[in-house]
């Protein structure tokens, strides 16, 4: 009776174990804001094709130079997914990863490349309407890295009524000073797509740098529509953005708005990042709960 127990128990925890959510690629969404077609990934927890049940939903963005298969290859986001929610760490969610090119899901200066606007008014209402989500702010997280940690706090600060958490690796949180003092070679490789490249100096300090910055949205937006999302702040010690990120933290703490800080050992890697993604997971389902 023992060993029958004992083989039970193994059996039940290799099932439970190896149930595997599934990744869909590269699927391709029309855009009319864009004019263009879009790119996006998803990952659909394992019981999606066996229930009726509608699933909360985290957009986790990429970083710079990469696009839609970035979490889905170098992140190993099926891998750290299924393990996160079958451990029961996280609640089953849908996790949708789309490419947004060098536009740090911002619209751009001249308004040809309105990639905010697109995230808001097309990609979230197709994702809702094609998918069985639970469509409210409580149960729709954002979560990103570097470029992509930008563009999750400028996508929920901006919009705080959409998100309930917000979880920015390595945010690429750039301050005024950085703007001013960086190499026409950084800004032009960063912001090709956003910004005039012929801008230097505090000549970049413009309207639209300061619609788009986040400590000056952080700054003005009022601090009970700020405290409505709950934030997960991570980023290496070895990171070259750790200032701009301990900036962002003491920003936080001076406006009263609560917040995870991390800290922990390592730099602007994948492999840093996989190892960020299960409590990403686990803070985030936290909030759907």
């Amino acid at each position: 009776m023992q060993k029958f127990l004992t083989l039970y128990l193994i059996l039940t925890s290799f099932i439970t174990y190896a149930q595997q959510g599934t990744i869909n690629e590269s699927l391709k969404l029309k855009s009319t804001v864009l004019g263009r077609e879009v790119e996006y990934s998803i990952y659909l927890p394992a019981d999606y094709d066996k229930s009726n049940r509608r699933y909360p939903v985290l957009y986790l963005l990429h970083g710079l130079g990469d696009n839609e298969t970035g979490w889905t290859q170098a992140g190993e986001v099926q891998s750290i997914a299924d393990k996160t929610i079958n451990n029961g760490d996280a609640p089953a969610m849908i996790i949708v990863m789309p490419d947004a090119g060098k536009t740090w899901y911002m619209n751009s200066a001249d308004g040809k490349n309105n990639y905010e606007d697109f995230f808001i008014r097309e990609l979230i209402p197709h994702i809702e309407t094609s998918y069985r989500i639970r469509a409210t702010k409580g149960f729709r997280g954002i979560a990103g890295l570097s470029m992509g940690g930008f563009g999750t706090l400028l996508l929920a600060t901006k919009h705080p009524d959409l998100f309930a958490a917000a979880a920015p690796l390595s945010g690429a949180v750039f301050t005024d000073t950085d703007a001013v003092t960086m190499a026409e070679s950084e800004w032009a490789r960063r912001f090709t797509v956003n910004f005039p490249q012929t801008l230097k100096g505090k000549d970049r300090l413009t309207d639209h740098w300061y619609k788009n910055s986040i400590p000056k949205i952080i700054e003005t937006t009022p601090v009970e529509q700020l405290k409505s999302i709950r934030y997960y702040i991570d980023c290496g010690d070895d990171d070259h953005l750790i200032k701009q990120n301990m900036a962002l933290h003491a920003l936080l703490i001076d406006k009263g708005i609560p917040h995870e800080f991390r800290v922990r050992d390592g730099a602007h890697t994948w492999i840093y990042w996989r190892t960020a993604l299960p409590e990403v997971l686990k803070f985030v389902g936290a909030s759907f709960r």
